[in-house]
């Protein structure tokens, strides 16, 4: 538990409204990203929703130096991808939205899918197979249980559809700051790894490739991409460990319906 920072309940109240937020903006967002808008204007429309409607800050922006409150990550692009002016999203995309917000003092991640207009049958099943195995390494989270469990809940999965995971990039801790331990990798033996215990807040954000795991940085030192070009997808939550299972702290509305399986706690 090493540089492990167990959240007390207050802290944890704390965190949690900063996840309640950050799924606002995202249900803002739903009826506003479409084909034919840039995704210059995902990130100015988030901007404004965090700064002007939640007064929370948007904890991206100046991270590690990066000018912009969210990443837009397009098809082949596995993560952190800049929002730009010049992109427009168009008919068929999928398009990965990943956005920070941080209120009284914490931080929350979440990132999530979008099918803009009909993508093609296979690029709307990698959308939605990385959406279940974002839930099952979020299932595997309980006290008592090992990081590996999540990665080789993730991993097994994914190989069993014929997607590659990538490695590169992983979870991690979060709270009062923005990357945190553990490292939560997406991949692994069930057993293995840190034990987790309640007060742990970390992401799960499993990234899922067509073809191959590799990946390569484009030269503006951001965006990742898949190297055999195949398409990318990746869903992310912030999760607490409880004392009976796993707290899911930026749920979003249309999430609420679910089916709950024992020990996991939707809010």
């Amino acid at each position: 538990m090493s540089g492990v920072q167990l959240k007390t309940p207050d802290e944890l109240a704390l965190q949690r409204e900063a996840g309640r937020l950050l799924a606002q903006v995202f249900a803002m967002l739903d009826s506003k990203i479409a084909a034919g808008m840039s995704t210059l204007q995902i990130n100015e429309l988030a901007e404004r929703y965090i700064v002007d409607e939640l007064q929370a800050r948007p904890a991206s922006k100046g991270q590690y130096g990066f000018a912009y409150v969210l990443n837009t990550s397009v098809n082949e692009v596995v993560c952190h991808g800049v929002p730009s002016a010049t992109q427009l999203l168009k008919d068929g995309d999928i398009v990965n939205v990943d956005i920070t917000l941080e209120k009284h003092g914490f931080i929350a991640d979440s990132s999530k899918m979008y099918c803009i207009g009909e993508p093609a049958f296979l690029a709307r099943q990698l959308v939605e197979d990385c959406y279940q195995a974002l839930w099952l390494g979020i299932k595997a989270v309980k006290p008592g249980a090992r990081l590996g469990d999540i990665g080789f809940a993730i991993e097994q999965f994914a190989n069993s559809k014929g997607y590659s995971v990538v490695r590169e990039y992983c979870g991690h801790g979060i709270g009062r700051e923005m990357h945190e331990e553990p490292q939560v990798l997406h991949y692994g033996k069930s057993g293995t790894g840190m034990q987790l215990k309640p007060g742990m807040v970390f992401t799960i954000e499993p990234m899922l490739n067509q073809g191959t795991a590799k990946t390569k940085t484009k030269k503006d030192g951001w965006t990742v991409v898949t190297r055999d070009k195949k398409l990318s997808a990746q869903w992310e939550h912030t999760v607490a460990v409880t004392d009976s299972g796993v707290e899911v702290l930026t749920l979003r509305a249309e999430e609420h319906t679910m089916v709950i399986p024992s020990g996991l706690h939707l809010r």
